[in-house]
């Protein structure tokens, strides 16, 4: 098992702190916004920055405790693919993924053989002797993934390994990578901006924000039952917190809420924008949440239109276009939004 206590301070203030374990054949997302600590967890399991304090352990083995034990990064048996790859344009695609090999001081006709089997795996046998800058994103993704995974690494550390691909090539790619991830033996660390790729790469998820974790589990239960209103954002759907007392939720931030299930005590309360319904007029007939609410701003999605709308509580539906116009939608515009109890889900807080 691999198992890191990270303690990572930094000069301007910045602190991470994050209590990680991954089991053989585990893939752990570290999800997070733009400077939560994701990239400086991954770099202190490679070993490229050392912890302030803690530890980090692959099974009986001390890859860092100061300030006894710092194991550097070329001593541990780790694997990397970087945000941009970090290939040699000097080398060719074999030479590339062959350098580790013999970094390691396997034999040059044997490092070479390996690597072709490599290329091979990754459907790139035929650009073997092609450099990194003539090759695809794509392309390039893989043979840094090649290169990773060639010199048989105990740990596997992937830092937005799909940032750089375009829309067309993604799906593709991340396709191929879960392929690979779910015949790989070790320990894998994916870093991620992106609810998708954690979602379809990953067997447990870690959501960091502000150096700490606030989320963990599996990707289901991280996207049906989010804590933080950046996760909820990640997953589309409006979070707020209250009190239940029955089937009545009162919101911390104003208002209150009928559910379908009994609560009691502290809760999250959860629906999709697409839960909202938006009326000219205060909607009568079968019992429903119905409050007032103005138009703040709309964007397009995909086919749908976006609403975000203000008001106790504020919240964010998705219609169809059709409705924008049949509403006559503008900031401004006011409007009753409704949501079904049954649409509402409850759990502790």
């Amino acid at each position: 098992m691999l198992h890191a206590d990270l303690h990572v301070s930094r000069a301007t203030g910045f602190r991470l702190d994050l209590e990680l374990t991954v089991e053989p054949s585990e893939v752990v997302a570290l999800l997070g916004p733009n400077g939560a600590g994701k990239t400086t967890a991954l770099r202190a399991l490679a070993g490229l920055l050392p912890v302030t304090s803690g530890s980090v352990r692959l099974d009986e083995t001390v890859w860092d405790e100061p300030p006894r034990v710092f194991v550097p990064a070329e001593e541990r048996f780790a694997g990397v693919v970087f945000q941009d790859y970090l290939l040699f344009n000097h080398m060719s695609a074999l030479d590339n993924v062959a350098f580790g090999l013999r970094a390691q001081g396997v034999a040059k006709a044997s490092a070479r053989g390996l690597a072709l089997e490599w290329l091979t795996k990754v459907g790139l046998a035929e650009f073997a002797g092609t450099r990194p800058r003539s090759l695809s994103g794509g392309q390039a993704q893989r043979v840094a993934l090649a290169r990773a995974l060639a010199t048989g690494p105990a740990v596997l550390l992937l830092d937005e390994p799909l940032a750089a691909l375009d829309a067309s090539n993604r799906l593709h790619i991340r396709a191929e990578l879960a392929r690979h991830l779910d015949e790989f033996p070790g320990h894998t660390v994916l870093v991620t901006h992106d609810p998708l790729d954690a979602m379809v790469l990953a067997d447990r998820i870690v959501i960091i924000e502000g150096g700490r974790v606030v989320q963990t589990g599996p990707p289901a239960e991280v996207a049906r039952r989010p804590r933080t209103d950046y996760v909820a954002h990640l997953v589309g759907l409006n979070l707020f917190r209250g009190r239940a007392s029955g089937t009545t939720v009162t919101l911390d931030g104003g208002g209150s809420f009928t559910v379908a299930e009994p609560a009691e005590g502290a809760v999250y309360l959860a629906f999709p924008p697409t839960a909202v319904s938006l009326h000219p007029a205060e909607p009568a007939g079968s019992p429903r949440n119905s409050w007032p609410v103005t138009v703040a701003d709309l964007e397009q999605h995909a086919h749908t239109v976006r609403v975000r709308l203000d008001g106790t509580p504020p919240v964010l539906a998705d219609i169809m276009p059709v409705v924008v116009a049949e509403l006559d939608l503008r900031a401004g515009t006011p409007l009753w939004a409704t949501v079904k109890a049954t649409e509402a889900l409850t759990y502790p807080a």
